[in-house]
């Protein structure tokens, strides 16, 4: 199975990497300025993660269209960012070649104070007017493992692979 991690800088997709293939965190993650391709085996199945950086210029469609699914990171403990990773996740979701993509949210950083809840993460991404796939919506912290099995357990069974 392979999924592409994308979301603005700095929203935690390198440490969810680093936490999901390793189990390990670290304060110190260097910035990804293309991509990193991660790979861990969970419950028999392997799984590839393309950790795109989140710097404007990066394309991130051409990386999406052949993967069983979008992981989309977003600091919600960051909320003046938030209406730009809104726009930058609709204005992805609207490409013709990713329609029907499954699409896993992860509000990241929740064990920072401020951090928005599940339901005010939705409200703000408008989350529930994405209609045209299969959605999932949770909330993690990689820097305490918090919630990180959901997100293992969402990758293999919600979202479909060839095997």
């Amino acid at each position: 199975m392979e999924f592409t991690l994308v979301g603005l800088q700095s929203a935690g997709k390198t440490s969810l990497a680093n936490v999901v293939t390793t189990g390990e965190y670290s304060e110190d993650v260097i910035r990804t300025y293309d991509f990193r391709i991660r790979k861990v085996m969970k419950e028999n199945v392997m799984i590839t993660l393309w950790d795109l950086a989140g710097q404007p210029r990066t394309r991130w469609e051409r990386y999406c269209r052949v993967v069983c699914g979008i992981v989309y990171v977003v600091d919600v403990a960051d909320q003046d960012n938030l209406s730009t990773s809104k726009s930058e996740l609709h204005n992805l979701l609207s490409k013709k070649s990713l329609i029907g993509t499954p699409l896993l949210v992860l509000g990241n950083k929740i064990d920072k104070e401020g951090a928005l809840n599940k339901q005010a993460l939705t409200d703000q991404m408008e989350l529930a007017s994405i209609t045209d796939r299969e959605l999932c919506c949770n909330m993690i912290s990689c820097k305490n493992s918090t919630n990180i099995d959901l997100v293992i357990d969402c990758l293999i069974k919600h979202f479909k692979f060839e095997s």
